[in-house]
């Protein structure tokens, strides 16, 4: 079986999520990765290393801003040429515009936010969170070619040391893919990991009483090297930037290590970090739902503990 997986990438590297969904598919049978942009090259030989075998390039000008249209082209023109059955993309609000735009051009079917991918007698079964993640359920195509986009971080990347065969590819755009231009490209400014990226997550909630406290919260993350996340009442709330909304409704993360301050645990955010490693959770409510799933729970003010975490984990760490 051969898939074929949408490799994203940003500055001149190919994105976390996109190499782990690459990982899923080697673990299933052959995967090929398709790289597209401007002036990309050497990104194809990283993605050897994630395990595909082969890996498409297509290389043009029409794809040097970060558009959707032009990129449904290349791909679509790849998998008629190819014919190949399965396609997979990590989630991102491009992948997931390019993934839709897809699916309507190759009258394909699309399965949204997958968990996990099996292969099942001769062909795959998605799996799919449903009823707030309380449950899983079972999701198929009726026909090829498959899509499917997996939710963030549904997989880490695995180095597996190999080599994929690199085929620059050719491809045309239809008149109205490349009638739109990019006139501008803003970027939040941030310092640190993202959350999406980050190993270590320092997360806030309403249990901070206020923003002005989100300093303990950025402090404890400054200490450990890791991000600062919030939850979905926080931000609605104003107190934090919405990018770092962890939640039903905001970004699904799994680092090795997520400290919670002030979170009661509702559904709503577990579903966004029950991926994690470890989950660590403060609060002074003894009765939070959060103590139910946490590896470790500290039962406290967290102006209390956090600041004291803080300065252990300077002490061992030199300063």
């Amino acid at each position: 079986m051969t898939t074929l997986v949408y490799l994203e990438h940003h500055d001149g590297e190919l994105l976390k999520g996109a190499l782990g969904v690459l990982g899923k598919a080697a673990s299933l049978g052959e995967a090929h990765g398709v790289v597209l942009g401007s002036g990309i090259a050497g990104l194809a030989e990283e993605a050897g290393r994630f395990g595909a075998t082969k890996v498409y390039v297509v290389d043009d000008p029409a794809l040097e801003a970060p558009l959707p249209q032009p990129r449904v082209d290349a791909v679509a023109g790849l998998v008629q040429a190819q014919g190949v059955e399965t396609v997979l993309f990590a989630n991102s609000v491009l992948a997931a515009d390019i993934a839709a735009a897809l699916a309507a051009r190759l009258d394909a079917g699309l399965n949204w936010q997958l968990a996990d991918l099996v292969v099942e007698g001769d062909g795959l079964v998605g799996k799919q969170a449903a009823l707030g993640d309380s449950v899983m359920v079972d999701v198929g195509w009726t026909r090829t070619p498959r899509l499917a986009l997996f939710r963030t971080a549904a997989f880490d990347p695995v180095e597996t040391g190999g080599q994929a065969d690199v085929e620059p590819v050719s491809v045309s755009f239809e008149g109205f893919s490349v009638a739109a231009r990019l006139v501008e490209h803003l970027q939040e400014e941030a310092s640190g990991p993202s959350i999406e990226e980050a190993e270590i997550i320092v997360a806030g909630g309403r249990g901070l009483g206020g923003p002005e406290n989100f300093t303990v919260i950025e402090e404890l993350a400054a200490a450990l090297g890791g991000a600062v996340a919030a939850t979905r009442a926080v931000v609605d709330a104003g107190w934090y930037p919405y990018s770092t909304q962890v939640g039903q409704t905001g970004k699904t993360v799994s680092p090795k290590l997520y400290v919670a301050c002030g979170i009661s645990g509702a559904i709503q955010h577990k579903v966004g970090m029950q991926g994690s490693g470890v989950i660590v959770a403060i609060n002074k409510d003894r009765n939070a739902p959060i103590f139910e799933f946490c590896d470790l729970g500290v039962v406290g003010d967290l102006h209390s503990v956090v600041p004291k975490l803080t300065e252990l984990v300077k002490a061992r760490r030199g300063g």
